[in-house]
């Protein structure tokens, strides 16, 4: 029986923290097909799991991509549905990079049957086993959590101008969540020095988000996309930095106990 293409660590609270970013391995068939760019995984969600290493402190469940989202985006719908029309964005099955240069090698590119192919070795079984953690939480405590942990380079000039804030909380425009837990980690974020924040701004919240957050199904769901400049090096080869990170995983932290301690009144 093949290894399942995730880690999962199963908690004692109604937290489930998601990281389908934080792969890196690429299959070797896969990867023949690649440009040497690509194989570097420049885009992934670099260390997320070892700034989140409170988790099991917290009692939270905890899913994670193995596989790189070269490979297959697992925030992304499986049928391709643009998450954010007349946006730049890249595809459930990236081409390009965040940069723009390609990551196949010429006529290498997936067809439709390689991406089906994928969706279902890869995709299919982390959701799967992601919506079964959140039923067995709400089945346990009477409501889930979902929070979905990203982080992105501060400057992509394809997705936004500028410097990208430092901490960016996506609700689906207050769907995927009570509108009273989106407030309290809202004030959790803005009362922490040093660090910007905005609520559904440019990261409103991907599939992952938008698909599993549902409070009238008792399970609320918040995506945070951080600017890795607050923890690590953007820059190969992509270094973690504890200086960094002692600063700002205390307010990761602070925001997390805030959505646990809503749950245990709102619950």
């Amino acid at each position: 029986m093949a290894a399942a293409p995730f880690l999962l660590r199963a908690g004692r609270t109604p937290l489930l923290v998601s990281m389908p970013h934080v792969g890196t391995h690429i299959p070797d068939d896969i990867a023949a097909d690649l440009t040497d760019h690509a194989l570097g995984v420049p885009d992934t969600d670099w260390h997320v799991d070892l700034l989140y290493d409170f988790l099991d402190d917290l009692g939270a469940s905890v899913i994670a991509a193995i596989h790189s989202r070269y490979v297959v985006d697992l925030n992304r719908a499986p049928d391709g549905t643009d998450l954010y029309p007349g946006r730049d964005t890249t595809e459930l099955c990236p081409t390009t990079s965040f940069d723009r240069r390609p990551l196949y090698r010429d006529g290498r590119r997936p067809d439709g049957a390689a991406i089906a192919h994928r969706v279902g070795l890869y995709w299919e079984p982390y959701h799967a086993r992601l919506a079964a953690e959140l039923e067995r939480l709400k089945a346990t405590h009477g409501v889930a959590l979902l929070w979905d942990a990203h982080s992105i380079a501060s400057v992509v000039p394809r997705f936004f101008e500028g410097r990208l804030t430092d901490l960016n909380i996506g609700t689906n425009g207050g769907a995927s969540c009570d509108p009273s837990l989106a407030r309290r980690v809202m004030e959790v974020a803005k009362a922490a020095e040093g660090f910007s924040t905005v609520l559904d701004g440019r990261f409103r919240g991907g599939y992952i988000t938008r698909h599993y957050g549902c409070p009238d199904a008792l399970v609320h769901a918040v995506q945070l996309e951080q600017s890795q400049r607050t923890y690590m090096d953007e820059a190969p080869p992509f270094t973690f930095r504890d200086d960094l990170a002692a600063a700002v995983r205390p307010v990761l932290r602070a925001m997390l106990d805030a959505v646990l301690g809503w749950a245990g009144r709102h619950g």
